[in-house]
């Protein structure tokens, strides 16, 4: 079926032409409220992310900033060039091991954390053009794509507890519940339950009206201290622009060499797996199961990465939260397009990060945690030679507080239990490359 062209020669006109509103059976208020929903749907990530990566000692309003820059070109790119109603914006998980792991665990500082970003986000860029992209996918076994996407769920999950203080350090056993009687810590326990409420009765942008409700309960109680305004000036970029680009050269170690692996690792399967599920519900994929444009869709991704750690945030990545904008009706590019407008005008309401503190932001980290665990119910328990890597790969991000800890120990034991099983065959060449990477960085580390 071809689509339609009208011979409406106004800018609208060429608007509905380019983005092929008659194929695709939409209109201008469907794909405005297509792309309002989607960014209801993420706009938590302007806070979450900014709290995330001030832990790492990076400036709160360049943070704030670089987000929402990051997310409205993600967006542009992807409504512009792949013509999909596809969000994207700094990405849950890859922030927490950009923050927690990279600068705060090991040591490393957030200007060369960014400049590991911005080479990921580079050779993202190379596999996504070439067909390298397909080897890798099909190297890595889905079993283990189930437990990295599970195991980030509750890592993210345990930094909200923890932020919250619903979770406390406990010498005796490691960790314990915190004091639940606190009022900070009952407002992070009323913000899951609304949340959670939200999200039940069907709200696409259950996280943010959570966030907002639990803000809004904050003050009425005196935990937050009611903004003196809530629309300003922009904030300042200076603190974080360029700085990745001027810290390229201290990349050359093994230690950031595997950083850089983990935010390509991630960013590429956690893309792939959110375009196809979108794609899916849109009505994108062809009978053999392939995506049209597919290439432009993951260039788009990488290309706003590297753009995001130029400004100074951490691997921009498609937004799951999609799926609310296309339920609502959102087909085409132009979704995305208006998605990222509105991220350009809420920089303006940066004081509302005064607001959103951790406690507020702590429910929808759990809440995602929640969302992303599911990917467990995809795993072949039954089978143990990928059960046991896939709980290891699981269980190990939160305990050793690494995602590059856990994918690394999955990746180590897969292997070898499939050697010992007879069925070395099956492995492919690159995870045996990936496990002499990987045992060599904990000897390193060691």
């Amino acid at each position: 079926m071809e689509p339609k062209v009208t011979s409406n020669s106004s800018a609208g006109g060429k608007i509905e032409q380019y983005f092929e509103f008659n194929y695709h059976n939409t209109n201008f208020k469907q794909e405005f409220i297509g792309g309002l929903t989607t960014f209801l749907a993420m706009a938590y990530i302007l806070f979450v992310n900014t709290n995330i990566l001030s832990d790492a000692g990076m400036d709160r309003g360049a943070v704030f900033v670089a987000t929402g820059i990051a997310a409205a070109i993600g967006c542009l790119i992807m409504g512009l060039w792949a013509k999909y109603p596809i969000a994207l914006a700094p990405g849950m998980g890859l922030n927490a091991f950009f923050a927690y792991t990279v600068v705060l665990g090991m040591g490393i500082p957030w200007e060369v954390a960014l400049a590991g970003t911005f080479v990921s986000g580079v050779i993202f860029f190379i596999l996504a053009i070439s067909r390298v992209r397909e080897k890798i996918i099909n190297a890595i076994p889905q079993q283990l794509k189930f437990a990295t996407g599970a195991g980030i769920g509750l890592f993210i999950a345990l930094i909200g507890l923890k932020n919250s203080g619903i979770i406390v350090s406990y010498e005796a056993t490691l960790v314990s519940k915190g004091d639940l009687t606190s009022p900070a810590v009952l407002l992070t326990i009323f913000g899951f339950v609304v949340t959670a409420i939200f999200l039940v009765r069907g709200f696409k942008g259950g996280i943010f009206y959570g966030m907002i409700a639990t803000a809004i309960a904050g003050m009425v109680v005196g935990l937050i201290d009611v903004p003196s305004q809530i629309v300003s000036g922009i904030p300042s970029l200076a603190p974080t622009f360029g700085v990745a680009i001027t810290h390229l050269p201290e990349l050359l170690t093994l230690q950031l060499l595997i950083v850089v692996f983990t935010f390509l690792f991630v960013d590429f399967f956690d893309t792939a797996g959110t375009l196809i599920a979108v794609a899916n519900q849109a009505g994108f994929l062809k009978k053999d199961g392939s995506l049209p444009r597919a290439n432009r869709a993951l260039a788009s991704d990488s290309v706003a990465t590297m753009s995001g750690a130029i400004l100074g945030t951490s691997t921009t990545t498609s937004y799951i939260e999609s799926s609310a904008g296309v339920a609502t009706g959102g087909r085409t590019g132009f979704a995305s397009v208006v998605t990222a407008g509105f991220f350009l005008v809420f920089l303006f309401f940066s004081p509302l990060l005064n607001v959103v503190t951790a406690h507020v932001t702590a429910p929808a980290l759990i809440i995602v945690g929640v969302l992303m665990a599911s990917a467990l119910g995809n795993i072949k328990w039954k089978q143990l030679e990928y059960a046991i890597p896939a709980f290891i790969t699981v269980i190990a991000m939160p305990l050793t507080f690494s995602i590059a800890s856990g994918i690394a120990l999955g990746f180590i034991t897969y292997p070898i239990l499939k050697v010992f099983k007879g069925e070395h065959k099956d492995v492919h060449p690159i995870m045996y490359a990936l496990f002499f990477v990987f045992l060599a960085y904990f000897i390193w580390l060691a």
